[in-house]
């Protein structure tokens, strides 16, 4: 049998050979966030695996806790990456937690003598991190690609391998037979580099993936606010009415318009006013539903389709944006415009967008004439203060 430093330097060899592959090949053509992460995950793997090679020398003081630390800081930032093909990356003070936990127990743990020094709580955190990446992968949607799954397999079966590890080595310590003979470092190193293999036939097509799908929000959400773009807002919107047409549902659609924007950018500048937009988007988005429809129609305009909710209904939704808006004081702007709205009925057995949207224009323009800051429906004489 091939001792535990062979394999380790065999594993770093795979390690090395699929970080160069992988960055040149994948990172520098996608420059996604998943070949990111994973780039910086098989670089941490190496160095840390590297520093493990100094067990049972003098240098085994500073070189175990460090290893411990990398391999924990790779294993958040393939936690990471999988975060990253779903949402938002995790702040850095929830990647630093892992690392910063396992060094102060390496470190306390007598290191000098202790070649498993903070050993159970570098397991556990191993285990909790390769988790969360299993969770990730299997929280994305089941057409996102055709390998992430496999890919949660392999996560999830990793984490409880280390679970397994943890038990063994809290039961028996790190001397016990089960330890040593099914959980030790030879059997993990050996593991790992199998795991790496198979992890990088999907590491490629994930990133292609990843970089499709920011390529597709690019094309359907406006850069500044996050809402729908025009574009993608009438795609949706014409189905959406064809929707409510066949289910002869009613609903309202809502054109705003912020009052005298041109003075908040001639004032204070134009990042003020794309302050002023990005804070009316961020108060669109916190009133209405997840099934209605919110875009930037244009400049200052923006554009709502609510199904199943009556013009009157939709007046109090537009009054409720604006009181969230006027409620919200951006530090980098003295004072934000106030609104107008012009809201069109959805008549069952219409779906005409077109014309609605110069319905709610019509009205939208009535509510600038009659003085701004106001909503009024369309074909009613009767408007509303909406601030």
């Amino acid at each position: 049998m091939l001792d535990t430093a062979t394999l380790r330097v065999a594993l770093a060899v795979v390690d090395l050979t699929l970080l160069l592959l992988f960055f040149f090949i994948t990172f520098r053509r996608t420059r996604s966030a998943y070949s990111g992460c994973w780039c910086l995950a098989l670089l941490l793997f190496l160095v840390g695996n590297a520093a493990y090679l100094l067990d049972g020398t003098a240098q085994q003081v500073w070189a175990n806790p460090l290893g411990n630390v990398l391999m924990v800081a790779a294993a958040a930032s393939i936690w990471a990456g999988a975060r990253s093909l779903r949402t938002d990356l995790p702040s850095l003070w929830y990647l630093a937690a892992g690392p910063a936990v396992t060094a102060v127990a390496s470190v306390t743990d007598e290191p000098a003598t202790n070649v498993w020094a903070g050993g159970l709580v570098y397991l556990a955190v191993m285990a909790g991190l390769l988790g969360l990446a299993c969770r990730e992968l299997f929280l994305l949607d089941r057409n996102y690609s055709r390998v992430h799954r496999a890919l949660a397999v392999v996560a999830g079966l990793l984490a409880l391998f280390y679970l397994g590890r943890v038990a063994a080595f809290a039961a028996e310590g790190r001397d016990g037979a089960v330890f040593l003979a099914v959980f030790g470092s030879a059997t993990t190193t050996l593991l790992s580099a199998v795991v790496l293999v198979v992890a990088s036939f999907t590491m490629a097509e994930l990133s292609n993936e990843q970089l499709t799908q920011d390529l597709r929000a690019r094309a359907t959400f406006d850069g500044l606010t996050g809402l729908l773009n025009r574009a993608a807002f009438l795609d949706l919107a014409e189905h959406e009415l064809r929707r409510l047409h066949r289910a002869r549902t009613a609903g309202s659609l809502v054109l705003a318009d912020l009052d005298h924007f041109k003075a908040i950018n001639d004032e204070f500048g134009h990042a003020a006013g794309d302050i002023a937009l990005q804070t009316f988007a961020k108060a669109c988005t916190s009133t209405v539903r997840s099934t209605d429809l919110a875009g930037r129609y244009g400049g200052e305009e923006f554009v709502l389709l609510l199904p199943g909710v009556t013009p009157e209904v939709a007046r109090e939704i537009a009054a409720d944006v604006s009181r969230r808006l006027a409620a919200s004081r951006p530090a980098t702007i003295p004072r934000l415009p106030t609104v107008s709205y012009g809201i069109a009925e959805i008549v069952p057995g219409q779906p005409d967008l077109a014309a609605l949207i110069a319905s709610a224009d019509a009205a939208l323009y009535r509510a600038k004439i009659l003085g701004r800051d106001r909503s009024v429906l369309a074909g009613s004489p009767a408007e509303e203060k909406s601030a």
